[in-house]
């Protein structure tokens, strides 16, 4: 199938606070602004930083003013500091210029010291041809028949599916059923199934769930009541606790010291057998099957698609399980950081190795179908960088879209643009 890139960026103004504004302290306040209008820049092109630090006192603050740059798309210069006297209800105006380097992202973050009012800090990032993003694969010789035998491994466990109605959550257009099956290693997971009352078969999607998340029903809504609905919850998410528990919400630390225990081997094994359901389904038309997920849901999108030739449609909104060696340099998480020092066994080597066989980057080559994906530029917990890094390795058709000011979440306008794309893709009739 030809690659079609489709590049698309939206700025939706007042829905969230963008990241170059000010952060309010006692004392003083930094406003930080850019030169980038719009996120996107030119390899070469220069972005100039401009921070205004404000004293809002009548007495003089002595203060401390740092830049930083984070990114793994090229070496990172060193940091700058000055030193600032600010008068009384004065603002001082310090400048910052960093080159793109490279094609990639790149971040700066600007902070702020006084000896009275602690730090404050402001970052903003920006790209170049993000579509050109590539991380090295960290793929062990055993990758392929690893999930090979996983997949054998679920594939002799009986699903067993139960399908019982729900009269009470249904309405005029859909009814509703809490679906249960078993899944790799025996455990049972649940989701709950909406089916248009109109004559099928229809077209259907999995939607699969963020950390520690519920997916429930959706209820009433013209975007998919012509659609069958799956909201799947994988093991130890939701009404899938009986055998996983749903807390501590640590689960990618749990079994992380063997590839074969690791949680997320089971969970992806648990979305493949929601595709058996739905696969099951004489209501579905098995040439229209779409999995759709956030965060860690668009980790289980990318993996789902990957590890299933029968999902036609897979969108990945900013996923979790992207490129963990470079994930770990631009973000800190001082869990993970506790569970390996908890063991003399353990090592970010061993880590990042038992990792591999569920980074999505390795796995992504695989999906020969229709892709889409949003990201927030400013996302700290799933930076863009590691996203693209798996999405610029699907094989398939596939498109992106990028918000300038948002975060880890999109809102509900990038709703709407994935279930028009997805309607779209299964010849479904457009509606608001």
């Amino acid at each position: 199938m030809s690659r079609m890139i489709t590049i698309c960026l939206i700025v939706i103004a007042g829905l969230i606070a963008p990241p170059c504004v000010s952060a309010q302290r006692p004392e003083i306040t930094l406003t930080l602004s850019s030169s980038d209008e719009k996120g996107f820049v030119k390899l070469g092109d220069e972005v100039t930083f401009t921070a205004a630090v404000m004293n809002s006192t009548d007495q003089p603050v002595m203060a401390t003013l740092k830049w930083s740059v984070h990114t793994v798309a090229f070496a990172v210069p060193e940091s700058r500091s000055a030193e600032l006297r600010i008068g009384p209800s004065a603002t001082e105006t310090l400048t910052y210029v960093l080159p793109m380097a490279a094609v990639g992202f790149a971040e700066v973050e600007c902070s702020v010291t006084s000896a009275d009012d602690g730090t404050v800090s402001q970052r903003h990032r920006f790209m170049a041809a993000p579509e050109k993003v590539r991380s090295e694969l960290t793929k062990e010789s055993d990758f392929d028949s690893f999930w090979k035998d996983s997949l054998a491994e679920l594939k002799a466990v009986d699903p067993a599916f139960e399908v019982a109605p729900q009269p009470d959550r249904g309405n005029d257009k859909t009814d509703v059923f809490e679906v249960t099956m078993r899944s790799h290693g025996d455990i049972h997971v649940r989701g709950w199934l909406e089916v248009p009352k109109s004559a099928g078969p229809h077209a259907a999607v999995i939607r699969v769930p963020g950390y520690g998340a519920n997916m429930k029903p959706l209820g009433e809504g013209s975007n998919w009541n012509d659609m069958v609905v799956f909201s799947f919850n994988p093991r130890g998410h939701g009404n899938s606790v009986d055998e996983v528990p749903g807390t501590p919400e640590d689960y990618w630390i749990r079994g992380l010291d063997d590839k074969s225990t690791y949680y997320y081997r089971g969970a992806y094994l648990d979305c493949v057998r929601a595709v058996d359901f739905i696969a099951s389904r004489t209501d579905v038309d098995q040439k229209r099957i779409g999995v759709w997920g956030g965060s860690q849901g668009g980790g289980f999108a990318f993996a789902t698609a990957a590890l299933d030739s029968r999902i036609d449609f897979c969108a990945a909104d900013i996923p979790f399980m992207c490129d963990w060696v470079n994930y770990f340099k631009l973000t800190v998480w001082p869990e993970m950081d506790k569970w390996i020092a908890d063991s003399d066994t353990r090592s970010w080597e061993s880590t990042l190795r038992t990792l591999s066989y569920f980074d999505t980057m390795n796995m992504t080559d695989r999906i020969k179908c229709r892709t889409v994906m949003g990201v927030g530029l400013q996302d700290a917990v799933c930076p863009p960088s590691t996203s693209f890094a798996a999405y610029n390795r699907v094989a398939g058709q596939n498109s992106f879209i990028v918000y300038k000011d948002k975060g880890h979440g999109l809102g509900a306008a990038h709703w709407r643009w994935v279930w028009q794309k997805m309607r779209d893709k299964f010849n479904l009739p457009t509606t608001e």
